[in-house]
Order: C-alpha cells, then structure tokens, then sequence
C-alpha cells in the first residue's frame, strides 16, 4: 500500500512519544514528542519493509521524530 502521509503534510501526534534508544542526544526515556504536537512530514521511509516510518519536523522543539501511522493523524487546514 502507498503512504498514508504525503510529504509537507501538516500531522499531529496522538500519543506521547520518547526516545527508546535510535534518538541521537537524548537520553532513553526523553519527551521527543507530546500529545497533540503538530508538525510536518519531511520523510517517508520502511521499517523491515512492512511499516512506513514518518519523519515528522516538529516546529516548537526542532526535533524531527521517526513516527508509526498509529501515532499520527493529518491536521485539517481551516479555510
């Protein structure tokens, strides 16, 4: 299946996520990103071939975080 983010895409995190370990800099168990964050899709990229992992740039923090599907949903833009 394609992608269910497109890149540039505007996402927001539905859940808490932290460093387990693949974040440079950060200690195990560091707030990378918190419930409701938004940021953008910079990347796409596959996980063992069977997971899309999103790199989402987050504005507020500057981090650009590896997230899962079920971690994010797209931010509707007002118009």
């Amino acid at each position: 299946d394609p992608p269910t983010f497109d890149l540039g895409q505007k996402v927001r995190v539905r859940k808490l996520i932290k460093n387990d370990g693949t974040f440079p800099g950060q200690d195990i168990g560091a707030v990378l990103a918190k419930k409701g964050d938004v940021g953008y899709v910079v990347s796409i990229g596959t996980f063992l071939q069977t997971s899309y992992i999103y790199a989402v740039h987050f504005m507020t923090t500057g981090n650009v975080v590896g997230c899962l599907k079920r971690e994010l949903e797209i931010v509707e833009e007002v118009k």
